[in-house]
């Protein structure tokens, strides 16, 4: 008997988390960024991502701890994920449920526990989130409104891989229905007999070789024509009678003999089947005929007149050509039926697929009227279908400075065939209902039905893909110790302010920043004294510039800062210069203890008239740099 909670949809949780591929794969920075921000922020020496399985939690991305798994048995997270609310554990025995755990008796010691489930679109939880201690502890509101945050990104993540999953489902499926098409249309360009399907007021829609062969026209001239202007007229009759039949539900098919007039003006007998295709709706769309030419049939019957003498055996004959005739109709017949159920089959799946997509789906007609929209469309952007069917689409998502862009857009394609957005995934931006706009990944496709062009597109919100950018583009080119520019950070920005200044004829300077004594520092009283010195330098750097200034830390000990528009030239940056070479040397208080430290600031001026790259900005401002700290230390130079 199980010791932890099992959830009502266990069955579905697992199904999903198999099908995700994620079990016993190798680390991530995904995850890993998240639980280096747990163990940071909440200051706990086991971080986690779990994800539960049938009878072991696996551990994704893991700190603090070396095992991968353990048994489902001694997991909190087993009992994390069947709670809807985040499960904290203040002292672990001092509950019942884990005071005899195996984890808390023995390593790693578990005394505190926090866990946030991690959940899909569906909301099936598939693992864990959680912070572990050694000692027992209390989270305040905010810090459990972190660890909520924190593991609504993983989910995130997660549920992105369920996205691709889906999208992977819905490309078999349009990749099977591609398939039915494609052998539908095999079959009726190569059958051996006539098969056409006929509009009702009598016009060929669609007509195979082997008809065009019997009655001596071409696809296109046929095409141009009615099955009433090749009907012989003294069998036109007949063939409307049971046609009209057909039309009231009378019949369901029906079959002749009739005469076509051929192209060059010659009758030839055929062997007729009628049937009809229905619309979803019952209205009728199209007539199928099956046509046999019998022209020779029907000659051997007029030689049988005169050839009484060798009636047995032509009897024989004919019987044996018009039974295989009547297989071969047969089975025409019924392989023409399955066709329409396939592609019925087809057309609902298609529905079902649209429906249940992951991606909003749109449908407009060439006017830019909106023809089809899905439930994720309505989720998206806040629209019913019933409102949506028959408004303009540039009128419902397109933002307003963007609607004569697609109008005009729409009107070139569709006059010159040119395009700059079709079948491609394109980054645009869309409004909702309620005013608010969101980023949208978009792929356009243009259908020809008809004789008319028709547009689908799918469209995803990549709301939460781009806030991981931006946060990304952060940790990429910020201090994660001081908040500063990092030196990546500062390649990106020294070239554009050298730029600026060139263009607006101005002047920028760059102080090089070496700490004097920093080393002594953390030697003395350690690193963790150390990072506090360096946050508390950063601090001081940022209070004594401009807005429009940028500090940056290189790294150890050594930090920039990038002044622009330096109206006064030297004098006004020695000056700021020397205010943060005093603002450096105050006091700095740590836990038991005040440090003071100093620096050693070099100086590059940069006019606008000078032909120097960034980095020779950089040589100038560290050779400085080194000359004040040769020169005793504690004092600013500039490059001559």
């Amino acid at each position: 008997m199980a010791t932890y909670p099992i959830p009502p949809d266990e069955e579905d949780r697992l199904n999903l988390l198999h099908a995700l591929n994620i079990l016993d794969t190798p680390s991530e920075e995904a995850f890993d960024r998240m639980t280096r921000l747990v163990a940071l922020i909440l200051d706990v020496p086991i971080a986690l991502v779990s994800l539960v399985d049938t009878d072991r939690q696996w551990f994704k991305s893991r700190i603090g701890i070396d095992e991968n798994e353990t048994p489902r048995e001694v997991a909190f997270c087993a009992h994390a994920i069947a709670q809807t609310t985040p499960l904290i554990v203040t002292d672990t025995k001092q509950d019942s449920r884990f005071m005899s755990n195996a984890l808390v008796t023995g390593n790693p010691n578990i005394r505190f526990y926090a866990g946030v489930p991690l959940r899909s679109i569906g909301g099936l939880a598939i693992g864990t989130l959680c912070a572990i201690d050694s000692k027992p502890r209390q989270l305040s509101p905010d810090e459990i409104s972190i660890l909520v945050d924190l593991a609504a990104l993983v989910s995130k993540e997660m549920q992105m891989r369920e996205v691709l999953l889906s999208h992977a489902r819905s490309e078999q499926a349009i990749q099977a229905m591609e398939d039915i098409e494609a052998r539908f249309r095999t079959i009726f360009e190569r059958a051996g007999i006539g098969i056409a399907m006929v509009a009702p007021n009598g016009g060929w829609l669609r007509v195979n070789d082997a008809l065009c062969q019997i009655v001596g026209y071409s696809q296109d001239e046929l095409l141009k024509l009615t099955f009433q202007d090749i009907t012989h007229p003294d069998d036109l009759d007949t063939d409307l009678s049971l046609l009209q039949q057909l039309i009231n539900n009378d019949i369901d098919h029906y079959q002749l003999e009739k005469r076509y007039i051929t192209k060059s003006g010659r009758s030839v007998w055929i062997q007729l089947i009628v049937t009809k295709k229905l619309s979803n709706n019952g209205e009728l769309e199209y007539f199928i005929s099956i046509i046999k030419n019998v022209q020779e049939q029907k000659e051997a019957e007029a030689s049988l007149a005169e050839l009484r003498k060798d009636l047995d055996s032509r009897v024989e004959t004919r019987t044996r050509d018009l039974k295989l005739a009547n297989e071969m109709l047969s089975a025409s017949i019924a392989q023409q039926l399955r066709f329409e159920q396939e592609l019925r089959r087809r057309e609902a799946e298609l529905q079902m697929v649209l429906q249940n997509a992951n991606d909003a789906y749109v449908c407009i007609d060439h006017h830019g009227v909106i023809r089809d929209w899905n439930q994720q469309a309505e989720h998206t952007f806040g629209w019913s279908r019933e409102e949506v069917i028959g408004r303009p689409l540039d009128e419902t998502i397109i933002p307003a400075s963007m609607r004569e862009a697609h109008r005009a857009g729409l009107a070139c394609y569709l006059a010159t065939g040119k395009h700059h957005v079709l079948n491609q995934h394109n980054e645009l931006t869309a409004v909702r209902r309620d005013g608010m706009t969101l980023p949208v990944e978009v792929r356009i496709s243009p259908l020809f039905i008809d004789g008319k062009t028709i547009f689908s597109a799918f469209l995803h919100d990549i709301t939460e893909r781009k806030k991981a950018e931006a946060i990304h583009e952060f940790e990429a080119t910020h201090d994660a110790l001081t908040g500063l520019y990092n030196r990546r950070g500062m390649f990106n920005l020294l070239p554009a302010a050298i730029a600026r200044a060139k263009r607006t004829q101005t002047s920028l300077a760059l102080l090089y920043i070496d700490l004097d004594g920093f080393k002594q520092i953390n030697d003395t009283h350690g690193h963790d004294a150390g990072d506090s010195v360096l946050r508390v330098i950063g601090t001081r750097l940022q209070e004594n510039i401009r807005q429009t200034d940028t500090a940056v830390r290189l790294g150890g000990d050594e930090f920039t800062i990038v002044l622009e528009n330096t109206k006064h030239g030297t004098p006004d940056v020695n000056m700021l210069a020397q205010k943060i070479l005093e603002a450096i040397q105050q006091p700095i208080q740590l836990d038991s203890t005040t440090a003071v430290i100093s620096a050693s600031i070099g100086i590059a001026i940069h006019h606008a008239d000078d032909i120097i790259n960034a980095d020779q900005l950089i040589s100038q401002a560290d050779s400085a740099m080194y000359e004040a700290k040769n020169a005793g230390k504690a004092r600013v130079c500039v490059h001559k």
